[in-house]
């Protein structure tokens, strides 16, 4: 089969601007800022490092604005992250692992404070929303599975 590969996800925004500033904040990269007819418009960032990007915008999605969870971003080192992230004014709750040991589940159950205590790869989180309550969850992952 021919690669395909996750290229952008669409967050549902009610207030553009707004959201374009706390990406940027996250040091998101402002990739397009489009603005067309009857008011649409299509605004692109990339996380840093990342070869996917999110758009967000005027007239992009037909879902309710906060309706996204469970987005990721992969970070090497959880704690200094999130500090950064707190530093920037971010609402970062606090790194917590799952008490099953795999992935963690939606909402808070089965959350356990503190990162993975083996400091497992891919076992310890932090979480977070833009302001329309779109959710992201920081993953810690120092040493990836074969094969990814």
């Amino acid at each position: 089969m021919s690669d395909m590969k996750l290229e952008v996800l669409v967050l549902p925004v009610s207030d553009v601007d707004r959201a374009k500033e706390f990406y940027e904040n996250l040091n998101f990269r402002m990739d397009i800022d489009y603005v067309g007819d009857d008011g649409f418009r299509v605004v692109q960032l990339t996380p840093p490092g990342s070869e996917c990007s999110i758009i967000i915008g005027k007239g992009v999605s037909a879902a309710e604005p906060g309706s996204v969870q469970g987005l990721h971003l992969v970070v090497f080192d959880i704690e200094a992250t999130r500090a950064e992230l707190v530093d920037r004014g971010v609402d970062v709750g606090e790194i917590f692992h799952d008490a099953g040991g795999v992935f963690h589940k939606p909402g808070s159950e089965g959350r356990v404070p503190g990162a993975d205590p083996k400091g497992g790869s891919y076992a310890s989180f932090a979480a977070f929303s833009d302001p329309d309550g779109n959710g992201w969850v920081l993953q810690e992952i120092k040493e990836r599975a074969p094969g990814r």
